[in-house]
């Protein structure tokens, strides 16, 4: 086991809060049964800017064991351990973890596979494939660092605590606005949203039956085993969006992985999806904007929109237009949230309802009315 590097704490820690940079390199824990390959990837850390290995442990266990004692920033963990696997202990890890991020690094990490789907949904940040024999170590490191320094990137500036806060609205303090119902929910998520949407949707009880339209940025390889995994929490069924797809009470509607979803009326009072795969300004494909501006026009008040854990900025002007559409908008907390980027950038802008862990956004949205 490595010397055990100090976490940053005190005028560190102030530091850091000031200029959104680390006074100290990252602190890193490995979780790997294999010497080799826990030396291959301290390798690539130690060689890094930013990031330091604090421990190296080859069980569950002994990881358990340092996270009683000491704080890192992140967990690299392997799946295929003796004892307890690393997805059956993933959930404990998330829980000891006191929030370091947890990126999965197993040769069976495959993009689209179902085990990758089940670890992002029980709290891994992020998964990379570990390379076999022969594949190049130099691209595993590049691949690895990309995605933990996405991981720390820099949070937008919001003095905002938990909490519901009153919708903006024209009227009167004195008259405020009553609660309205809403007739579907739209929910965009990104980095950190599999696992926020598990819990979200967990807190829904099965006679909830508003339709539900999410957007998650993920690969359309993933799209179906996700929808699979999203059905099982939900207690539901879950369809990844086909053009003209209806939207219908009871069922959740997925974007695909190489397309938008929009929302159009129909002639008989319903509405249904269109696919799209224009470039929109965030960059994004597919994106939040278009599937809340969309449905916004067509339901307006009647729209719950919600943003869970993701970096960037893709939502806002979607939620700007939610707002203006007299719809309500809330977001997930900045301590609940693997990245907030993209809930922290709407909360920045005054219009979020409500701020709240994924857990009180599903009771919320439970209670079928705007906050």
């Amino acid at each position: 086991m490595t010397s055990v590097l100090p976490y940053r704490v005190g005028a560190a820690a102030d530091a850091d809060a000031r200029t959104d940079r680390p006074a100290m390199p990252l602190s890193v824990l490995i979780v790997d049964d294999s010497a080799v390959a826990r030396a291959v990837i301290a390798k690539v850390i130690d060689q890094s800017a930013e990031f330091r290995v604090a421990h190296s442990v080859g069980t569950v266990a002994a990881a358990l064991h340092v996270l009683g004692d000491h704080r890192v920033d992140f967990i690299l963990l392997d799946l295929a351990l003796p004892g307890v696997d690393g997805l059956t202990a993933l959930p404990d890890l998330v829980a000891a973890a006191r929030g370091a991020r947890v990126v999965v690094v197993s040769s069976t990490a495959i993009e689209g596979a179902a085990v990758t789907i089940q670890a992002l949904a029980l709290g891994a940040a992020e998964t990379v494939l570990k390379p076999a024999t022969g594949d190049s170590t130099s691209a595993f490191g590049i691949g690895l660092l990309k995605k933990m320094r996405r991981l720390v990137e820099p949070r937008p500036r919001v003095d905002i605590a938990p909490r519901i806060a009153p919708r903006p609205v024209s009227t009167p303090v004195s008259a405020p606005a009553p609660l309205q119902r809403f007739e579907i929910v739209a929910i965009g998520a990104s980095t950190g949203g599999i696992h926020a949407l598990s819990l979200l949707l967990r807190a829904l009880p099965r006679s909830f039956v508003t339709p539900i339209v999410i957007t998650q940025h993920l690969p359309g390889s993933f799209m179906p085993y996700f929808a699979a995994q999203l059905a099982l929490l939900s207690g539901r069924p879950c369809d990844v969006a086909v053009d003209r797809l209806r939207i219908r009470p009871g069922r959740i509607v997925l974007a695909p992985g190489d397309a938008h979803i929009r929302g159009v009326a129909l002639p008989d009072g319903g509405a249904a999806v269109r696919l799209t795969g224009e470039r929109v300004a965030n960059g994004c494909l597919p994106s939040v904007d278009p599937m809340f501006a969309s449905l916004a026009a067509v339901y307006g008040p009647a729209l719950l929109a919600v943003v869970l854990s993701g970096m960037g900025r893709d939502g806002v002007d979607g939620a700007v237009a939610v707002q203006r559409a007299g719809g309500c908008v809330i977001v997930q907390n900045e301590a609940s949230s693997v990245v907030w980027g993209m809930p922290g950038a709407i909360a920045a802008t005054g219009i979020a309802a409500a701020v709240l862990d994924p857990e009180a956004l599903g009771h919320l949205i439970a209670s079928g009315r705007h906050p």
